[in-house]
Formats: C-alpha cells, structure tokens, sequence
C-alpha cells in the first residue's frame, strides 16, 4: 500500500511539474514569436546602415535614436545577415556532438527514427545527467548555437530563436531518453544569456585591434566565442565584420592567487575537500552607465561577466547577467543609471556543494559620484529563476541534486577611491523552492558573500584581498535540515583592464 501511495505521489508531482513547463513553454514560444515578429518588422533589409564607429567615439550622435533596437548589429559596415548558415552550423555542430557521444556505455546518445518518433510524442520531464553536464555544459552549448547565429548577423533574439530551436532539436533528435525541461532552459535560454557576454567580449578584443586586427587578437577572440572565430575564419567577407560596441565604458580585471578556507562545514559532502587552492579570476563590467552618447538599446548592451577557475575542482563559478530591456536615467548632477530587465546565468561550486540559475530579474544599475575623486558603483536584482542545487559527491554520486523555481536576489556595490582603490561587496541569495521541483523535492538558501579590496601598486598592476563566504540551509523529507558552509580568504596580483577602477566620466 505505501508502495502505491508514493508511486501515485510520484505521478502527481510529474502531472504537476509537465503542466507547469507547458505554461512556461508557451509563454516563451509566444514570447518568442512577438519578438521575432517584430525583429522581422524592424529590420526588413539585409543590410544594416551605416557604420556608426566611423564617427567620433564621443559624439552623441554615433548613436542611434533612444529606443529599442531590433537591428542585428546596428552600427557595423555593412553586416549582412544569413539565416541559412547558423541552421545548417547548429544541425552540423549536434550531429558531430552526437556521433562523439555515441561512445557513451550508456547508449542515451544511440537515437534513430524510432527514438525521434517517441521523443516528439513523450511528455517532457526532468533527466537526471551529471551536474556540470547539465549546468555548465548544456548551457555552453546553447552559448555556442548562439554565437552561431550571432556572428551570421542576426540579432540578440533571432539568435535566442534559433537557441531556442536548436536545443528542442537535440532533446527530441539527439539522446535517445524522454526530452529534458531542464536542459531546455538551461541550454535554449541560460546559453543565450552566456553566449551573448562572449560574443560581446570576442568582438570587442577584435575592435581594440583596428581595422586590421592581429592573428594574436583573432586566436584570443576565437578563443572567447569559438563560434565566432570559425564563421571569420571560414566565411572571411561574408561574415567577418566587427560588431559595433558603440565604445562602452567598462572595468575589467584578472587575478592570479590563491584562497586558504578560514572556515567550513561540510555537511553531508562527501567530496575530498581540499582546503587550499590556487584560483584564475576574470570579470567585467561592460557599458557602465553614464558614459555621454551611450544607450541601452540592444540586449547587453550592459552586462557583468565572471568566470573563476580553480585548482580544486576546475570552475569554481561562471556568472553573468546582462540588461535585455531597459533605459538609462539620471538624477542631479552627481547620479547616473539603467533600469530594466535582466537575464542572468549563474554557476557557482565551493567544493562543499553546486548550486546553478538560469534566472529573469528587474533591476538597476548605478553610479553615484560622491566627490570629485569617490564614486559608488551599484547594481540591485530581483527575480525569480529555475535553479538546481546539491551536494558534491564523488562518481556516480555526481547526479545527486534536486531543481526548483527559485526566487533570488543580488546586490553588489563598488567604492572607487580615486585612482588608488576599490571596494566591492556582492550578496547573492538563491531560495530553490518546491514548485515545479522534480520527485525529491526540498528546498534550499544558498547565500554567497564576496568582499574585496584592491590596490593599485603601478599603473594597471594591483593587489587584492578577498574574502568568499558559501552558505546552504537545506530541508528533504527524507533527510532533515542540512546546512554547509564554506569561508575563505585569499591573495591576488591583479591586472587592471585599463588605468582606473571603472568610474565613468560624464562631465
């Protein structure tokens, strides 16, 4: 009888979790379609009009009326679009993909006519793939079918179309087990929202290099947006224009140190924990507000970039968000800002526990010039995400994680001292909850705190300081309350992206 009870439970939990995937598809197949639409409506020619970069990089007028802009990559010589080359790489790049799995003892990866068949009449649930297969790796390769699109000339959302299309494609045509929600948000839009910052950052190496840029410049952009890299070097003239960045204030840097825990809590991880670790840190802050003659009307036109890589576990975090809708705003003489809404991904791993977000959010971002020589930088989100979280195991234990809606928050201030040094703060906070959870259930609050105080020694050479703190407080009906904790703090030799700490000269 208990038996039946849970099967029945089990039943009702996956009724419940496929109805709300549909409404959530169908709000994004809609959502989708208007946007799509009104990219067509907005952009009726092949070509886009004229090079805005040719312009002084400081006159307003480089820039194209305030208003959304669905143009593909509005300001760049003469990009031409292609639909047909992205299809044809996104279908090439899954059937190479696919033969490489083929090898997998699994056999999940051996589909054929009869599996296609009865994955296009399956109801889609929740598959259970390693962690770093379904968080980090699906969506790099939604990142991928992205950047694909991208740098064949289509927009940010024609781009997320085809995104959307192609990840559909693999879970129906590419693995031979029941097509996954979960990977279908993680890759369709979670890689948008990290193929865009690479594509982003690929083309703007290239545009620091001229007209003409360097085969050093060309290695390290494909190195960023592989996609990219292929389609220049393939397509040449067809498909090697530089996006237009419209010249952005940014700040950016890239640490090289190493954290020693001050203290942990592993709970029930089982994982060998290793205690010290030599870390790799790159981040951006990319159209900072206030900048004269910039304007928010493209997606990620603002946008945050980090990546940590680790000698302990590899990527430690993969964290980005970036403005989709929004418009800039001012107050007084002494405050500039965005506001809008933000799609951000989110991958983090302290060791002890995972925890990663695909996730929409409104939101700010700010600066406020408190002197002559101190400024505080900000950015404030509210949103609601479909996250996945769990403890680290070894092997086969790799599988042993749970999903949820998850409202979450984040908040992340910079104090600009000069041109001497920084502070910056960031809280993140995850609630995964029960709705649309998988069978196990739980529910999870993941708090990351990050502190850090540069100081510059030499031009664009610092040092840092840091502080990371992890919390989980996690409660199963099968387990109980869990809690893990991670602190740590660490040294850096830092290598600032230009002379100064990112504050923005608006005067």
């Amino acid at each position: 009888m208990r038996k039946i009870d849970l099967i029945s439970a089990a039943r009702v939990e996956s009724l419940h979790f496929a109805w709300v995937f549909r409404v959530v598809r169908l709000g994004v197949t809609l959502l989708l379609g208007l946007v799509t639409c009104a990219a067509f409506g907005a952009e009726m020619e092949l070509t886009v009009p004229a090079p805005a970069w040719v312009l002084p990089l400081n006159d307003a007028g480089s820039n194209p009326p305030d208003r959304f802009d669905f143009s593909a990559n509005s300001g760049s010589p003469e990009v031409r679009k292609n639909y047909v080359i992205p299809a044809i790489e996104i279908v090439g790049f899954e059937a190479m993909l696919n033969l490489v799995n083929r090898h997998d003892r699994s056999g999940d990866y051996k589909s054929n006519l009869s599996s296609i068949r009865r994955n296009l009449s399956s109801s889609w649930g929740v598959d259970r793939d390693p962690f770093r297969t379904n968080q980090l790796g699906h969506p790099y390769a939604g990142a991928m079918y992205h950047t694909f699109a991208r740098s064949s000339g289509l927009n940010y959302w024609e781009s997320l179309a085809y995104t959307f299309a192609g990840s559909a494609l693999w879970e129906i045509a590419g693995e031979v087990t029941p097509p996954s929600c979960n990977d279908q948000i993680n890759t369709g839009i979670g890689g948008t929202f990290l193929g865009e910052a690479l594509f982003r950052l690929s083309n703007l190496m290239l545009e620091q290099g001229g007209d003409n840029p360097s085969l050093l410049r060309e290695i390290g952009a494909a190195a960023i947006s592989p996609a990219t890299g292929f389609n220049r070097l393939v397509f040449r003239n067809r498909l090697d224009s530089i996006f237009a960045s419209r010249n952005p204030a940014y700040y950016s840097k890239l640490e090289l140190g190493f954290n020693s825990t001050s203290n942990s809590n592993q709970g029930n991880s089982t994982t060998q924990f290793k205690r010290n670790e030599a870390l790799v840190d790159f981040s951006i802050d990319y159209g900072l507000p206030g900048k004269p003659g910039y304007s928010y009307t493209r997606p990620f036109d603002y946008f945050n970039l980090q990546a940590t890589l680790s000698s302990a576990n590899g990527f430690e975090s993969l964290m980005t968000r970036g403005l989709l809708l929004g418009k800039d705003y001012e107050a007084g003489a002494n405050y500039r800002g965005i506001f809008g809404l933000y799609g951000s991904y989110d991958y983090m791993a302290p060791q002890i526990f995972r925890v990663s977000s695909t996730a929409l959010s409104i939101g700010t971002t700010a600066e406020f010039r408190l002197s002559e020589s101190v400024a505080l930088q900000g950015t404030g989100l509210l949103g609601i995400g479909y996250a996945a979280v769990g403890s680290t195991h070894p092997n086969a234990s790799e599988l042993e994680y749970h999903y949820g809606l998850a409202p979450q928050a984040l908040f992340a201030l910079r104090a600009i001292f000069g041109e001497n040094a920084s502070l910056d703060l960031t809280a993140r906070d995850y609630f995964v909850s029960r709705v649309a959870a998988d069978n196990r259930g739980g529910r999870d609050n993941i708090i990351r705190l990050d502190a850090s105080l540069t100081m510059r020694v030499n031009r664009r050479h610092a040092v840092s300081i840091k502080h990371l703190g992890n919390r989980r407080d996690a409660s199963f009906p099968e387990q109980g309350g869990v809690t893990q904790s991670r602190g740590t703090i660490g040294i850096f030799y830092t290598y600032l992206g230009q002379d100064g700490f990112g504050k923005v000269d608006w005067h």
